[in-house]
């Protein structure tokens, strides 16, 4: 059974780094340029979401209208804004450093698998280094980002194997969701809200200590 590991597929926000806190700032800043208040309910309503899930939500949260043009304007200072406070070192999430140097050096494929944008996600690869991916995929990069499967089935096909051969590492309901529709068996390390259980899925407090052990095990929860 352990045979049908063929790829470790990571998230990157909340995931591998502590970026959330970042995108906080971020989305609540842009909630006072619309003219609201971002509330906890509606930040955590947009944890995991794709960018253009995202302001849909914002916008409907705030009573804001979603005009062509206003979501586009949004969208460029999410960017801006993001891509100003992900300049320099990131802060990884716990046991992310070592998880990740674990699988690679046992030799599985790799893949990062995030909802950010490339021009973003290429901050965040200054930080937890490119040499750790055989690939990455992208939120602009696919037809649909999380929940929807595209990110995962996409990571998947660059890499030449099987979802349901693959695990993916994750931190929100959203994400767990998309690799979960990819047929992939999901780890699940919740970062800034809670994630239920689901089948398929291994929940853990965080990444330290998590070994190949651990991925064939979770692997087998999807058989």
């Amino acid at each position: 059974m352990t045979g049908r590991l063929a790829a470790v597929l990571w998230d990157m926000d909340g995931t591998l780094l502590d970026s959330e806190k970042l995108w906080d700032i971020a989305v609540r800043e842009l909630a006072v340029e619309l003219g609201g208040v971002m509330t906890d309910e509606l930040r955590h309503a947009l944890i995991g979401a794709s960018g253009p899930n995202a302001l849909r939500i914002v916008f409907n949260g705030l009573g804001a209208d979603p005009t062509p043009r206003a979501l586009a304007e949004a969208a460029d200072f999410l960017e801006w804004r993001v891509g100003r406070l992900m300049t320099g070192p990131i802060p990884w999430r716990p046991g992310a450093a070592d998880a990740l140097a674990s699988v690679r050096s046992a030799g599985v494929s790799t893949a990062l698998v995030t909802n950010t944008v490339r021009s973003l996600t290429e901050f965040g690869l200054d930080t937890i280094g490119r040499h750790h991916f055989d690939v990455s995929v992208c939120g602009d990069e696919v037809p649909e980002g999380k929940p929807a499967p595209d990110p995962y089935l996409r990571a998947a096909e660059l890499l030449g194997v099987d979802p349901r051969h693959c695990v993916a590492v994750e931190d929100s309901p959203t994400g767990a969701r998309a690799a979960a529709a990819a047929g992939c068996a999901v780890i699940v390390v919740p970062c800034e809200i809670p994630v239920p259980a689901g089948p398929g899925r291994m929940l853990r407090d965080s990444l330290v200590g998590l070994t190949v052990d651990h991925l064939h095990e979770a692997l087998l929860l999807n058989y």
